[in-house]
């Protein structure tokens, strides 16, 4: 884990987290430290678990609106709304129920709710000069992390892409962790969203932004997942997995908003834009593939990232500790239910193509610690999972 000697970095992590069985009960506390009406951002899905009820019975009267038109991979229209909404409610706080797409979606929205116009004017990186409208996120799911990150990413339906803004000023001010709200995720979907989470690990570990802080949060992230996805994937009902579950994804939302991510991102979101593949799943069967692309360019990271998993490093030297830590990767998916091609899940070469190409413009791909500078390179990645 050896460094440069200009090393220098900034790393940023405002979030309070709160964390336990039963945690959910203290959102009105949190909702009163920020405001008096707040909006709860949410999915369909979601409305028909009962969980909404009971959040929307523990705020009471601090609860003035309820947004619940929000679909994965939410859209610009889809933000623009719900700010609109959340405006006409007087809300001024904001709570995101939900997963990534949730979260995402209620970042956006403070923006628009502060600032006004349209979330397409704000696509980029560190345009905002003020706090915006904060922001409580109880993930449902563990895996993106986006209840401490900086980031939301959003589709763009003229585009055909899906669009980063990164601002520090959309970071949640707290995050409610409560592993009971994760139970009832499905095992495809609790493989799927862990391995957003050991994606984010990984590559912000070999990142070229990547630093002590956000190395240590990565490292314990993967170690976390490795333990417990597989617990968490057999037996939802397995409260402890599902907490370490919860606490992984965080660490490496902390580790990859601070180091970013890499060329695994890059094409997990054109797949997303192009073909319509989710989120989770895109990253957890591109990782060990663009792993091996890496390989020769950080070998002694992806040692680390072999012992962390759990392999047993002493004997090996680092190509070869790391190849070992892409083959487990790729055990790995298979032992949690990940085992889909890109042909099985409808996506056609032609495709491909386009992913290709849209992934080289892609803002993850910079912080990738190998340059890549050929789509044909890309579409070789994704031919190995068609």
């Amino acid at each position: 884990m050896a460094y440069d000697s200009d090393l220098s970095f900034n790393y940023f992590g405002p979030t309070k987290v709160i964390f336990g069985m039963g945690s959910v009960s203290e959102l009105p506390i949190e909702v009163s430290a920020f405001g008096k009406k707040a909006v709860l951002v949410t999915d369909e899905g979601l409305m028909a678990t009962g969980l909404v009820a009971q959040v929307q019975e523990k705020l009471g009267d601090l609860l003035v609106h309820t947004y619940t038109n929000v679909p994965p991979d939410s859209g610009m229209e889809v933000v623009n709304q719900g700010a609109q909404e959340a405006l006409s409610a007087g809300a001024d706080v904001i709570i995101s129920l939900g997963g990534g797409s949730v979260i995402d979606t209620a970042k956006a929205m403070s923006i628009v709710m502060k600032e006004g116009g349209s979330i397409r004017e704000f696509q980029g990186l560190q345009m905002l000069t003020r706090p915006q409208i904060p922001h409580i996120a109880i993930p449902t799911t563990a895996g993106t992390g986006s209840e401490v990150t900086s980031a939301a990413v959003i589709f763009d339906q003229e585009q055909g892409q899906k669009i980063l803004v990164f601002e520090y000023f959309i970071t949640p001010q707290a995050a409610i962790l409560d592993p009971k709200i994760t139970s009832s995720l499905p095992p495809n979907l609790s493989a799927a969203t862990g391995m957003d989470a050991m994606t984010h690990a990984v590559e912000s570990y070999v990142s070229l932004q990547r630093n002590p802080i956000s190395d240590a949060a990565a490292l314990h992230a993967i170690r976390l997942i490795a333990n417990y996805l597989p617990r968490a994937v057999a037996n939802g009902s397995d409260l402890i997995a599902r907490g370490q579950m919860q606490v992984a994804a965080l660490l490496a939302g902390w580790a990859f908003s601070n180091a970013m991510v890499g060329l695994a991102h890059a094409m997990a979101h054109s797949l997303g834009a192009v073909c319509r593949i989710p989120h989770g799943l895109a990253n957890a069967l591109i990782l060990p593939q663009v792993m091996r692309y890496n390989l020769n360019e950080v070998p002694e990271l992806m040692m680390d990232i072999a012992a962390a998993m759990g392999i047993s490093i002493e004997k090996l030297d680092p190509l070869a500790a790391g190849k070992a830590a892409a083959d487990k990767m790729e055990a790995f998916l298979k032992q949690i239910g990940i085992t889909e091609r890109l042909k099985d899940l409808g996506v056609s070469p032609e495709a491909l193509q386009r992913c290709s190409e849209l992934s080289l413009s892609d803002g993850s791909i910079v912080y990738n610690p190998k340059m890549v500078m050929d789509a044909n390179d890309i579409l070789d990645i994704y031919m190995k999972l068609y």
